[in-house]
């Protein structure tokens, strides 16, 4: 059966962390990842971290149903970018291009805020989003999370001062 995603019905939105949506989908990523792995980081978290002006979490809709989220928040360790978190897409709409569609708007959104480069991080049996975070140009660079298993972890970077200028 092929899925097809009309564009024309497809909508990113600028959500709180906690919005329902938001939390619909997170609590959705935090399953897969124990799935997955038999663990995963905590769904909860401080809203605050992805509230503009430097952070942002947005959540996409398909004839107005969530399917996609992805968020970002400042990094500590490296002043001028932003890490990005919690990308998440339901399951039978996974390979058409959404993920791309909310990288881009996040790196769009944060380049606008003088955001000079993003780090993320997923894991190694997520063959998907290693391949999606390649593809838009994310480099291996080494972990930064010290409780991360060095076997299954990894962790990505990408310069934003090299991308085109956002619209």
């Amino acid at each position: 059966m092929t899925i097809t995603v009309r564009l024309d019905r497809f909508a990113l939105r600028a959500r709180p962390y906690d919005h329902p949506d938001s939390s619909l989908l997170v609590r959705a990523l935090f399953d897969d990842q124990v799935e997955r792995y038999g663990y995963a980081d905590p769904f909860e978290a401080d809203a605050a971290y992805y509230a503009p002006p430097d952070g942002l979490f947005l959540v996409g809709y398909h004839d107005e149903v969530p399917v996609t989220c992805g968020g970002y928040r400042p990094f500590s360790g490296r002043p001028g970018t932003v890490e990005i978190k919690k990308m998440y897409t339901v399951p039978h709409l996974r390979g058409l291009g959404l993920g791309e569609r909310i990288i881009t708007a996040l790196e769009r959104r944060a380049m606008l805020n003088g955001v000079q480069g993003s780090i993320l991080e997923t894991g190694i049996r997520n063959t998907a989003a290693l391949a999606l975070y390649t593809r838009m140009g994310y480099q291996p660079t080494e972990r930064y999370v010290d409780n991360r298993d060095p076997a299954i972890n990894r962790a990505f970077i990408k310069d934003l001062t090299r991308c085109p200028a956002p619209p």
